[in-house]
């Protein structure tokens, strides 16, 4: 793997590797992008194929982080750690206090929490070191569990983008199809429920089914028998790439917005739902309410500030809606757009003030 080339085609600032032979720690820090502010990103504990693995995973979540935070309007970059060993039999105190060592070192350009592989234990092992991270226990001001504030901000994007998709931006009587039941997926039946929409659920967890069916009258359904139910929105909750060759042709809805990760197989799947008019909420913009709860810590926590900023992601979906009948170009192109415009206005509004600045000197000598 030729390093730099690599950080050159996709413009990263900095990889960091750390090693501590009394602890065993061997991580690699990778930020992508400060232009808008310090990399904040989680740390991730993996046992990997190879060294290679570890830095293509790395480099590829921290460039994800950069686009996550820009679109949920964070004044914060992207960065991410990946520690190589087996989270449940490699992990000790001092490897954690030394990670948090290397961390203080960067002096504020890296921010981490917790990923998959760690803990909020962990993260207060960290902290045991640095102020640079989030997710801590409560007892150290942190916002505690994000599952419900991610739903929250799911609930909010689905509505914009139902708005953009039917006219208006009610959910009561519509039938939306959410897959897979879990904390955030839970939360969100919960909004939707009290909204008055009629909910069809799956899930591998017979009682996580079961809680939803009891709790908010949902109908139940096999999990390969959720892509092609009628329903309005298909709200994907768990596995990413359910948006795929098999699923497409099964699909009634004219939404996707749910909270699961890299929904879309392949790029080129975006282009397809675009080409049926269905209204795709790009993942990384609707699920980013749990990066913007953590976020919030960096000012010491307030839940109703949080909360007030995670309202915001509705605006974020209907700007990435505006930017996609704008250009006619899908909604998973039109947020990378968002992100990269604004990326941009920062970097030039910077370099006008150094410009201005270096006049203002010139004119005193």
């Amino acid at each position: 793997m030729e390093i730099f080339k690599y950080l050159e085609k996709y413009d990263y600032e900095q990889v960091v590797f750390c090693q501590d032979k009394t602890s065993g720690l061997k991580a690699i820090i990778a930020i992508h992008d400060t232009t808008l502010g310090p990399a904040l990103g989680g740390t991730r504990m993996w046992t990997y194929a190879s060294e290679e693995a570890a830095i293509e995973d790395a480099l590829r979540l921290a460039k994800g982080m950069t686009y996550k935070n820009a679109a949920a309007g964070l004044n914060l970059g992207g960065g991410k750690t990946v520690i190589i060993g087996d989270p449940k039999k490699d992990k000790n105190e001092e490897m954690f206090r030394a990670f948090g060592r290397y961390i203080q070192g960067l002096n504020g350009r890296y921010i981490t929490a917790e990923d998959v592989g760690t803990t909020v234990a962990d993260m207060d092992l960290i902290h045991e070191e640095t102020d640079y991270v989030t997710g801590i226990s409560p007892a150290f001001g942190s916002s505690g569990n994000p599952s419900p504030v991610t739903a929250y901000g799911v609930y909010v994007g689905m509505k914009a983008a139902a708005k953009a998709a039917f006219g208006t931006d009610s959910l009561e009587g519509k039938v939306i199809a959410v897959q897979g039941v879990g904390n955030v997926a839970y939360n969100l039946c919960k909004h939707l429920h009290e909204e008055g929409a009629q909910l069809i659920v799956t899930d591998i967890n017979k009682e996580a089914v079961q809680r939803a069916v009891n709790d908010f009258g949902a109908k139940a359904v096999d999990p390969d028998e959720i892509y092609g139910v009628e329903c309005d929105i298909y709200a994907p909750c768990a596995l990413g790439a359910t948006v795929n060759d098999d699923t497409i042709p099964q699909f009634k809805a004219k939404v996707i917005a749910g909270s699961a990760n890299n929904q879309l197989k392949e790029e080129r799947h975006g282009d397809v739902i675009h080409e049926m008019g269905i209204v795709y909420a790009p993942d990384y913009v609707i699920n980013a309410g749990g990066v913007i709860n953590v976020a919030d810590e960096l000012y010491g926590y307030n839940a109703e500030r949080a909360m007030k900023k995670v309202e915001g992601l509705y605006q974020s979906i209907e700007k990435v809606v505006e930017i996609s009948k704008r250009d006619n170009i899908p909604t998973y192109v039109a947020a990378d757009r968002m992100v990269e415009e604004r990326i941009e206005r920062m970097r030039n509004s910077r370099s006008q003030f150094l410009q201005n600045g270096h006049h203002i000197l010139s004119r005193h000598k």
